[in-house]
């Protein structure tokens, strides 16, 4: 399975361009679309729109890869999609250590769809940005918008 260009447009979306290096809210150096740097990997330059797209093609087959690796059911088009956004977002060891990934391999869907929601927070603190990005997640994941506020959110650090 692979990632449709409508998650792809959701993680560009999510992420913004930016063509010069910065700090995201974990402190690490980033450019692009999300992409995190790894030394000795530096743009002292900055990027343009094209290297960031090739960049975050690489960070999403990355997704991809570990998720094909921990899932163990099937899953649809959008339940993938919204998973590789989140691992592309907060990386597989946070999605491997989960209760989402748990539920997702005993077939609670419904149960997994609600866990997306959780992962909102930065710190104690809820995210606007992240919160946005976790409904259209649980919205990929399910095929409909979510109707209610999810249970007591879960301190993540994004």
């Amino acid at each position: 399975m692979q990632t449709s260009t409508r998650c792809l447009g959701m993680i560009k979306a999510s992420e913004g361009f930016r063509p010069t290096t910065y700090l995201d809210v974990n402190g690490m150096p980033t450019v692009g679309y999300g992409h995190c740097l790894v030394h000795p990997e530096s743009f002292p330059n900055g990027i343009n729109e094209q290297q960031a797209s090739r960049l975050l093609l690489a960070d999403v087959q990355d997704a991809e890869r570990a998720l094909l690796r921990m899932v163990k059911v099937p899953l649809t088009q959008g339940q993938f999609d919204a998973l590789v956004d989140f691992v592309f977002n907060l990386g597989s060891g946070r999605l491997h250590s989960s209760m989402l990934l748990a539920d997702i391999n005993a077939g609670r869907m419904d149960a997994a769809a609600e866990q997306i929601l959780l992962w909102d927070h930065v710190g104690a603190q809820e995210n606007p940005g992240l919160k946005a990005r976790r409904q259209a997640e649980f919205e990929l994941f399910t095929g409909h918008p979510a109707t209610q506020q999810a249970p007591s959110a879960q301190s993540v650090a994004a």
